[in-house]
């Protein structure tokens, strides 16, 4: 089954949280029209049409605001962010509901405002214990250490109803949330003498085998080397279609989804880099994920049909295959988000641990979303991921040529959707398409700084002059350029992902450098630096 990403959304309601840089150092950034009149008063160093050097006083100044909104999220006697709050930062418009993503974003975010003088180190220390008390006290799946996917940040308590219409919210383990709370308590673990014990007890307890379908079930077989599971329900009650009955750490049932992970450039192989460092998923699972899907005509659905070969590690055949977008290969994601391909990225320096693979890729994945927002689409800005949608509600964003899904993530409102056909074997229906209203999210363009930090700059800088996108907790979520249309409120991850990015850029790697212990270099670096991506700057 193919990754259709378990960061689907409740409509309309909520999110399951789910070498080309000199070639535009010159591009003129030109207003979109739906630029307000801030952009004719802005400081002249924000204008023009030349890359600016990253001014770090401006950035430590975008950390300090987007902290103040993690810190309004942030229910003050549980430590817990909720998932979301608007422009107000008022508590009383939390969004009553968090999730481990959220929870696990809030530390990491923590560990960077401390890195970066916004908060001292005593406050620190105290926001992690008061958060990591509250964690190891919730209710979760006891045999696996894994928790369920909806909290109540006021009281800690799991959901079993929504708070604003009462509908019942069935608990679910979702492989890729309990990651990033994993990742973030192995930050704390390394950045915090104090906290530490506290997130070593959590974490250790934690069984990343719990989401591993080792093909073991003849009934259930998947790729060789074994895949992530979309995660588990623990009770059969109120379970959805799609799960099957397996079996769990110390015999008790659980409900498993049909769904697994099975694309590499995805937020998932954060869990398994947690399953390999910990031993407790081998490091063949690696190599299961697709590339790219294959080139044949039985699988003619996918974007484009790519170009590759076929090479093995430890064991497992591979086909390597890219994608050609603009004169470049590059190994696509599901939707050609910069989440999908960035997010691990924060924890892990991929691009030098595995400098054959992702770091060819990640480059290339950066300047193709630029060169599309400047370019190919003419929106004047770039940054394509999931964020709200300024029309309402939340919704996937990114560059449809760097996905293998042929109907999303699209970059504009219109959902433009690009086709140039799968060789002999399905004809184009749209390879040149014309573009609409485009929507930009400032967190794709942070992670970005930590591949292309000047032309990431000076992106955000202009979003900030040209649009009424910035208040006092930072970059609001989204920006549709051509209506001017700015969805004005804080998604708690996508803060934490500017947080984490920034705390990499101007905090000496601090996220990776807490990460990415010796321990864990030792477990994973052989693993990701073996592979040869079909990436290239050159078609």
């Amino acid at each position: 089954m193919s990754d259709t990403s378990q960061r689907l959304h409740l409509p309309g309601r909520r999110a399951l949280l789910v070498g080309g840089a000199a070639s535009l150092a010159a591009f003129a950034l030109t207003p979109a029209s739906g630029a307000s009149a801030a952009s004719r008063n802005a400081p002249a160093y924000l204008r023009g049409s030349a890359t600016r050097a990253v001014d770090n006083g401006r950035v430590r100044t975008w950390a300090a605001d987007t902290w103040r909104s993690l810190v309004a999220m942030t229910d003050p006697k549980t430590g817990l962010p909720a998932d979301n709050i608007p422009e107000s930062l008022a508590a009383g418009d939390r969004s009553g509901y968090t999730s481990p993503t959220n929870i696990g974003g809030y530390l990491w975010s923590t560990v960077v405002a401390r890195e970066l003088g916004i908060i001292t180190r005593g406050e620190a220390t105290g926001r992690l214990i008061r958060t990591l008390k509250t964690v190891e006290r919730m209710e979760h799946h006891t045999p696996s250490g894994m928790y369920y996917n909806w909290y109540d940040e006021a009281t800690a308590t799991a959901l079993h109803t929504w708070p604003d219409s009462g509908d019942k919210v069935v608990p679910f383990c979702s492989s890729v949330d309990n990651g990033w709370l994993g990742a973030a308590l192995l930050v704390v673990m390394s950045s915090d003498r104090a906290a530490a014990p506290w997130a070593r007890r959590i974490f250790d307890r934690m069984r990343w085998d719990a989401f591993y379908n080792d093909n073991s079930d003849p009934a259930h077989q998947v790729r060789p080397g074994g895949l992530i599971h979309g995660g588990f329900y623990p009770y059969e009650d109120g379970r959805p279609g799609g799960t099957y009955r397996g079996t769990h750490i110390g015999g008790d049932p659980v409900w498993l989804t049909t769904h697994h992970y099975d694309t590499t450039v995805s937020e998932t192989r954060i869990t398994s880099y947690l399953g390999i460092i910990t031993g407790q998923i081998p490091a063949k699972q690696y190599f299961a994920m697709w590339r790219t899907f294959p080139a044949t005509c039985d699988w003619s659905w996918h974007e484009m049909q790519p170009v590759g070969v076929n090479r093995t590690y430890y064991g497992i055949d591979v086909y390597e295959g890219a994608y050609t977008y603009r004169g470049m290969h590059i190994v696509p994601g599901w939707g050609g988000s910069m989440f999908e391909e960035l997010m691990p990225d924060v924890f892990v320096d991929e691009a030098a641990w595995a400098p054959r693979s992702w770091g060819r890729n990640h480059p290339l994945h950066v300047r193709a979303q630029r060169e599309h927002g400047l370019i190919e689409a003419g929106y004047g800005y770039w940054g394509f991921s999931p964020s709200s949608n300024p029309a309402g509600g939340y919704r996937e964003y990114g560059v449809d040529a760097l996905g293998l899904n042929p109907t999303g993530y699209m970059s504009d409102q219109e959902s433009t959707n690009y086709d140039p056909g799968f060789g002999d074997c399905r004809p184009a229906t749209n390879p040149s398409p014309t573009y609409g209203d485009g929507v930009v999210t400032p967190h794709a363009s942070f992670l970005a700084m930590m591949h292309e930090p000047a032309q990431a700059f000076t992106n955000l800088a202009n979003i900030e002059a040209d649009f009424d996108s910035y208040g006092r907790g930072g970059f609001f979520d989204a920006i549709a350029v051509k209506s001017g249309t700015v969805a004005r409120r804080y998604l708690s991850l996508d803060q934490a992902m500017v947080m984490g990015a920034i705390g990499n850029v101007l905090g000496r790697d601090v996220i990776r450098r807490a990460f990415s212990t010796p321990a864990v270099e030792k477990a994973l670096r052989p693993v990701i630096g073996v592979e040869e991506f079909g990436a290239s700057p050159t078609a």
